[in-house]
Parts: C-alpha cells; sequence; structure tokens
C-alpha cells in the first residue's frame, strides 16, 4: 500500500485489507487521501468505474471519525434516485466499517423512514438537491436540528448537474446550507473527464481554494467501430449475429428506439432487457438485476445506464445511432474493459447519413482528447426566483436585504438589475406580498407554487431547453426551440426526424411537447439535418471528415462506401470556405457546419433583411431564392453580436418559473441560452464559395 494509505483510520485500512481483499489503492483514490483529510475543495476526475465514491469516501469517513463529528455530518448528492439505490449498499458497508450509518433520503423513501432518520440521524445520508430543498421548506421536517452539523457534501457526477440549471439550483442550496450551519462546507465534485476540469472546479467551490485529483485527459485507447446498417431492423439484425454467449449493453437514444430494438432482440430469441426512465423503478431494478446476473444477454437503454450505475462486468457496448457528445460516448464505452485482459470497445450503429458523421466525428474528438467543456447556462434568473419564493417558505418570511445573504456569492450569476426587476415583478404580479419588509408568497404564488404545490417549487427544471417531438404515441426525439419558428415564407414548420418529414401541429411549451404529422416533403434534401442540436465542434469535425480527414476509428465496407457516396455529393465542401449553393429548383443552401445555435443565429439575420429562408439545422440553411449574389450581401451585412435565432413568441412558458420574470428578462435569458456568437463570428469571417445551379 502507499504512504497515502496509512493516513487513513486504522479500522478503515484493517477492512480494506482484509474484507475487501485490496492489495492497494487506485492512483486517484492514494491522490485524493492529503487534501480531503486537510479539508479542502476538491474535484475528482476518472472515468466510469474508476473508483471515484472510494476516492472521496474514504478519507470523509476516516475524518468524520477523527474529529469527532456528530450528527449528519456528510451529504451525498446524486442526479438519478436510481444511482442513490445502487450506491447505498457499498457505501453502508464501508460506512460499518466505522460504525456508522446511511440514510437514504428521495421521493421514493417513505414517511417511516423518514421519521427514523429524523429522531436518529445518520452519519450520512445520500440524498438529491430537490429532497435537500423540499427538505428545508417542509413544515414537518426540523431542517436546522437535522442539517445544522453538515461539514461536508459530495456531489457524484457533477458533470451532470453542471451543465443545466439544476447546477445552478444545487449552488444556491450550499449557499443556504452554509448560512444555515455557519461554516463553509468542503465540497467534493465526482466527474468524468470534461474538457475545462479547473473552470469547472472554480464554479463549484465558488472561487475558493480547491484542488483537480486525477486524470484531466481522457484516456484514449479503446476499439471503435462504426458500421452503417440502414436501419433499425438491421441494426437489430446485427445486435442479434454479434457477440453471442456475451454481456451487451446496446444504447439508443429515444425511449421509442429503445423498445423497438428490444422486440426485435426478442424476437430473434435474444435474451434482452430495458431500461428507460418510463419504466417503473421495480421494473428497472429488475431489468438491471437480471442483466448483472446472466452471462449471455442484452440490455437496451437510454441515457438512464450512461451514469456510474453498475450492472456488473460488461463485453460490449453498443450504440444505435449516435449519442449526444464526446463526454457522453466516453461514459458508455466506459462499461466495457473492466476486466483484466480486456479492452474498452464500442459498436456504431448508424441508421442514416447524419448518424454515421456525427458517430465518426465523436470518434475523432475523443482519439484527438478534445472533450466537452461543461458549461453552466447563463444568466439563471428563473432560479433565482425559484430561491427567493424557498426562502420565504423556508424561513416564513425573509427580509429583502437577508436574500442576498442566504444566497451568498452563486446571486452574482444573475445581474443586479434583473434580480431587482424579478422581485419588483413577482410583487406587482401578487406572487409575492410583503409585511412591515417581510417578503412571503402572495395570492398567486401561493396558487401555484405554494405549500400545496411544493413539488412544483423543488425542483428547477433539469434538462437543456428542448421538445420532445411525438406522433401519436411514438416520441420520435428532441429539437431545439428554433427549430419551431415559422418559415417568413409562410410554409408550415417541418422537421426531419427519424428518417422523414413531420408537419408541427402543436407545440406544448409547458409540458415542452410537439405534435407532428407525416409530411411530403416534395423532395426536400436529406441534408436538412434532424433538428437535433449539436455544437459547432461537432459540425466542424464532420465538415473536416466530409473534406477528406480521416476518421478515428475502424469503418466496416458498409460504413466506408456510405462515407464515400456522402463525400461524392459534397464535393464543393471546403475547409475554412462558407459554400453557398444554388439548385436547379429554385433553392439556395449555405453549408455553414456551424452547429445548430450558430446557424439559427444566421438565418435570422438574413431573415431580418427580408430573405425568404426556409429553415435551418445545424449544417445549413435554405432560403427560397435564385439570387447568390443578394444571398451574399445579406451574409457580409450581418453583425455577429447582433442576432440571436428566432424564437417562438410562446417560448417564456418552457422557463419553468418564468411566471415569476418580467418579459425583458425572459428575452435575455433566452437569448443568452440560445445564441452561439463566437461560432457565428468564426463562421461570417469565412470566404463565400458561390456555386451556381447546374444548367
Amino acid at each position: 500500500m502507499t504512504a497515502a494509505f496509512d493516513h487513513l483510520h486504522p479500522a478503515l485500512r484493517y477492512h480494506i485489507v482484509s474484507t475487501l481483499g485490496w492489495t492497494e489503492l487506485r492512483s486517484t483514490q492514494a491522490e485524493a487521501v492529503a487534501p480531503l483529510l486537510a479539508g479542502e475543495n476538491v474535484l475528482l476526475l476518472a472515468p466510469t468505474a474508476g473508483g471515484k465514491t472510494e476516492a472521496a469516501m474514504f478519507p470523509l469517513l476516516s475524518r468524520v471519525s477523527a474529529q469527532e463529528w456528530h450528527g449528519l455530518s456528510v451529504l451525498y448528492v446524486c442526479p438519478l434516485k436510481a444511482l442513490l439505490n445502487n450506491l447505498a449498499p457499498r457505501l453502508e458497508r464501508y460506512a460499518g466499517f466505522l460504525g456508522m450509518r446511511v440514510g437514504l433520503w428521495h421521493g421514493d423513501i417513505g414517511e417511516p423512514a423518514r421519521r427514523r432518520m429524523l429522531q436518529d440521524p445518520p452519519q450520512i445520508l445520500l440524498t438529491t438537491p430537490e429532497s435537500i430543498e423540499a427538505m428545508m421548506i417542509s413544515l414537518r421536517v426540523d431542517h436546522v436540528q437535522l442539517l445544522q452539523n453538515v461539514h461536508a457534501i459530495v456531489v457524484d457526477e457533477l458533470h451532470a448537474f453542471a451543465g443545466d440549471d439544476r447546477g445552478w439550483h444545487l449552488m444556491f442550496l450550499l449557499a443556504r446550507l452554509e448560512r444555515l450551519t455557519g461554516r463553509r462546507l468542503q465540497r467534493i465534485g465526482l466527474t468524468a473527464t470534461v474538457g475545462n476540469p479547473d473552470e469547472l472546479l472554480q464554479w463549484f467551490s465558488r472561487q475558493r481554494e480547491g484542488r483537480l485529483v486525477g486524470a484531466s485527459s481522457p484516456t484514449t485507447s479503446g476499439n471503435v467501430t462504426a458500421d452503417y446498417v440502414g436501419s433499425i431492423s438491421n441494426a437489430v439484425t446485427v445486435i442479434a449475429r454479434l457477440h453471442r454467449g456475451e454481456r451487451r449493453l446496446v444504447f439508443a437514444d429515444s425511449r421509442t428506439r429503445v423498445e423497438e430494438v428490444a422486440a426485435g432482440l426478442r424476437a430473434a430469441g435474444v435474451r434482452t432487457f430495458v431500461s428507460h426512465a418510463s419504466l417503473s423503478r421495480d421494473e428497472r431494478r429488475q431489468a438491471e438485476t437480471a442483466f448483472a446476473e446472466e452471462p449471455d444477454c442484452v440490455i437496451v437503454a437510454t441515457s438512464t445506464l450512461e451514469l456510474g450505475l453498475d450492472v456488473g462486468d460488461l463485453d460490449r457496448v453498443i450504440q444505435v445511432g449516435a449519442p449526444p457528445s464526446v463526454a457522453s460516448f466516453l461514459q458508455r464505452m466506459g462499461r466495457t474493459g473492466r476486466r483484466s485482459g480486456t479492452t474498452r470497445n464500442c459498436l456504431f450503429l448508424a441508421t442514416d447519413d447524419e448518424e454515421l458523421l456525427v458517430c465518426l466525428a465523436l470518434a475523432t474528438l475523443w482519439r484527438e482528447g478534445k472533450i466537452d467543456s461543461i458549461v453552466p447556462p447563463p444568466r439563471p434568473a428563473h432560479i433565482f426566483a425559484q430561491q427567493v419564493m424557498a426562502l420565504a417558505l423556508q424561513l416564513h418570511g425573509v427580509p429583502w436585504p437577508d436574500i442576498e445573504v442566504w444566497l451568498g456569492d452563486v446571486v452574482h450569476a444573475v445581474p443586479e438589475a434583473d434580480r431587482a426587476a424579478i422581485v419588483t415583478h413577482m410583487f406587482e404580479t401578487g406572487i409575492l406580498a410583503e409585511d412591515n419588509g417581510v417578503l412571503g408568497l402572495g395570492a398567486k404564488g401561493e396558487a401555484e407554487f405554494g405549500r400545496r404545490h411544493f413539488s412544483d417549487l423543488v425542483a428547477a427544471f433539469s434538462e437543456p431547453l428542448l421538445l420532445l417531438v411525438r406522433h401519436g404515441s411514438v416520441d420520435l426525439g428532441t429539437v431545439h426551440p428554433a427549430s419551431l419558428v415559422r418559415a417568413s415564407t409562410g410554409e408550415p414548420t417541418v422537421l426531419l426526424l427519424a428518417g422523414r418529414s413531420w408537419k408541427v401541429i402543436d407545440v406544448n411549451w409547458r409540458t415542452r411537447l410537439v405534435v407532428v404529422v407525416p409530411y411530403d416533403s416534395g423532395g426536400r434534401s436529406r441534408w436538412l439535418g434532424s433538428s437535433r442540436a449539436m455544437s459547432e465542434s461537432i459540425c466542424r469535425t464532420i465538415e473536416r471528415i466530409v473534406v477528406g480527414a480521416k476518421p478515428a476509428c475502424r469503418l466496416s465496407r458498409r460504413a466506408e462506401a456510405a462515407l464515400a457516396l456522402i463525400r461524392d455529393q459534397l464535393a464543393f465542401v471546403e475547409t475554412d470556405t462558407l459554400p453557398v449553393v444554388a439548385s436547379a429548383n429554385g433553392r439556395i443552401v449555405i453549408w455553414t457546419f456551424a452547429g445548430g445555435a450558430a446557424t439559427a443565429s444566421i438565418a435570422a439575420g438574413l431573415t431580418a433583411q427580408r430573405l425568404p429562408v426556409t429553415g435551418s439545422d445545424d449544417l445549413t440553411i435554405t432560403l427560397r431564392s435564385k439570387d447568390l449574389d443578394g444571398v451574399a450581401k445579406a451574409l457580409r451585412n450581418i453583425d455577429p453580436s447582433s442576432i440571436h435565432p428566432r424564437l417562438p413568441d410562446d417560448l417564456a412558458t418552457a422557463l419553468k418559473f418564468g411566471l415569476c420574470l418580467p418579459p425583458e428578462t425572459i428575452g435575455s435569458v433566452l437569448k443568452a441560452r440560445t445564441s452561439d456568437t463566437a461560432a457565428v463570428a468564426a463562421t461570417l469571417r469565412r470566404d463565400l464559395r458561390l456555386i451556381s445551379a447546374p444548367e
């Protein structure tokens, strides 16, 4: 064992060797001991199954015992209840080595178990941010008594929080906990490899001293293959025939696709299990347990199994379609290669040209060591409004000056003028009321967000600003709001998903649901994209591959043939130019390869100059026009800093707590979250390449 091992509690050292049978700590675990025992804020980076949980908890358990912390001392926060359930037995075992107890508190935990924990709190509590919020505003929980002895918080899968509003919600909660306890909490974040670990640590620790522990660059070894199968049924055939006798985890990025793949595999006689969020907790648990125990089977899952749930040793990971990011791809592939003598692996099965290009781009970025940066969404004004209401309930009324005292420096993520405007708006609309300088919920606030509706108040929306597209009972995928703006030409809003065109007939912003029907596209190009918002880095890498860069993974013969055909069709694409291509049917297509946000912004800039834009996606903008010179002039007239995607007028209802914001604040939030000014500027700096329609 290393010297770091000797600093752990003696009883814990004994059990690590004698009970667990470990002969050494992993490098990340050894490196974490000293800073965690010293009370430092730490960001632990390691791939899936890299031992992050033990790296955090062994030193923390030692510290709880050595410093004789009493009562509930450590909060362990996860983004998923299933992950908490999965971790509980392991942490109970570790804590038991030192005579400590672990509690589990989330929405599925019954009232009797909660009462027992309130009467005799465990030293470590596994929970979610939403459950902490519920504790703090509940009349049935003495949250001061329960939480006043907390010294440290562990946030597992920190990257899953930081990229959306749950991260801001968590940061506000930590500020309130520090105010309640009267001490700065030790913050330990556990995360997979990310592209900006230093910035993530600064955000998480709120600019206080902190330390990075673990590998800050990704492992680029592994066997990755891309195959072009052309359809879901063909994907099922490949999965059923390959790797028999092995345990295979198949990812698909929609519940409908998961069920379709699973049904096909069962029909082919393959022992198959399913995991996605629409299943009940018991159904998911039964499937995951059975899968972990059977040697020759398949589990088909959405991203529910991307995070740290333990489903045992896997032989293969197969991705039907493309994952949303390099980080997601790494998480999924990291499920394999855990046993000695095995290698991480992933097989991509692309069902169309775009999926093939995205898979090749992700594999190439991974080999180049380029991982997505995790950037908290800007201007969380609606989360600030939620926190004002939560404080009013927690404190039974809060004086205005005390709001910033309780919320700490996290409030600076919302401009001061916005904060004042929000509180004023909440007064004027009856969401807040004032009594002798103390703020409480007004009549409208009680009706919308009061204790009778506390579940609405404690849950900040947890997903990016995307909408689910549904035809009948079939979920087709997700789209960015900019995809739903009606074309200036008066044509219907048409999306391309699941390999075909769909006309939008209804949008429900509150439930984030788009209802569609099949649409005859009249020869619309298959290159109009899927309306799935891709990043600029993925799209630029697609461009490189189209131009001729060698993909950084093995290609099947089918994939090689499909890529050759794509390159032939897009032979006009050149690196660092902006092709503007006229077609014989009176349309012009601008090939930006800039990502959905930037392309939508440029499209808005063209529409503002009265050009007939009919649509845009991650790669292109389409216009009904024959005037190449006019389009070129309009592109040169665009000021990148002044344009933003055109968004539907009723989009504000998609912002949870948007009711609490004045219209101008809503506009600022939405513009900040749907724009990519840097990508717009980089695209418009390119030399225009005008290509006339064939005679």
